[in-house]
């Protein structure tokens, strides 16, 4: 993923007038810039939990503002922000011992859309059960985009191991959906 030039110059004199005059509007600028996109990579992470991603998200910023004196620009904002929301997610992971259970909840839908939404909460359903590790590399890998290398650099693991981790993830997304589309059928 390739980031914007110019957006990161913005980010860098936003964060100047953080660090320099306190200013908060320019943290608010700064925040809903990138919180969207923070947010989804985050509730994919935890397997759609809300309130976990929303609980990693706000512990992202807080550490971000921690350090943001200390980021050297080297990287875009934004890559430097989701490098502290992974480890965040590690973290929340490492003090549960366990994988995040899934909620959904069923937003009412005009019946010619059953279908679209059944599958679609299928695949986020099948997502969000697979174990943590091969659900990251999943989802850093075939939704943010990031190379081998990169998911390696940041999750600290070798690249094979997170091919591995991405072979495993897709082996048993094709094993539940197959499931689902025989429910389906019969």
């Amino acid at each position: 993923m390739t980031h914007n030039a110019p957006e990161n110059e913005s980010d860098r004199s936003l964060a100047a007038a953080i660090l320099e005059r306190r200013e908060e509007s320019a943290f608010r600028l700064l925040y809903h810039r990138h919180t969207p996109r923070l947010y989804q990579l985050v509730l994919r992470l935890v397997g759609g939990v809300e309130s976990d991603a929303e609980d990693v998200v706000q512990e992202t910023w807080m550490r971000a503002c921690e350090r943001l004196e200390r980021f050297r620009w080297e990287s875009a904002f934004s890559t430097w922000l989701r490098a502290i929301g992974l480890n965040v997610t590690r973290d929340l992971f490492r003090r549960r011992s366990r994988s995040p259970e899934a909620l959904w909840e069923d937003p009412p839908d005009p019946p010619a859309r059953v279908d679209m939404i059944a599958e679609r909460i299928d695949l986020e359903g099948a997502i969000a059960e697979l174990p943590a590790g091969c659900r990251q590399i999943l989802v850093l890998y075939e939704i943010e985009g990031m190379k081998h290398a990169e998911i390696a650099a940041h999750l600290g693991i070798s690249v094979g191991t997170s091919k591995s981790q991405l072979f495993s993830a897709r082996r048993t997304l094709r094993q539940r959906l197959s499931a689902f589309e025989e429910k389906k059928d019969a």
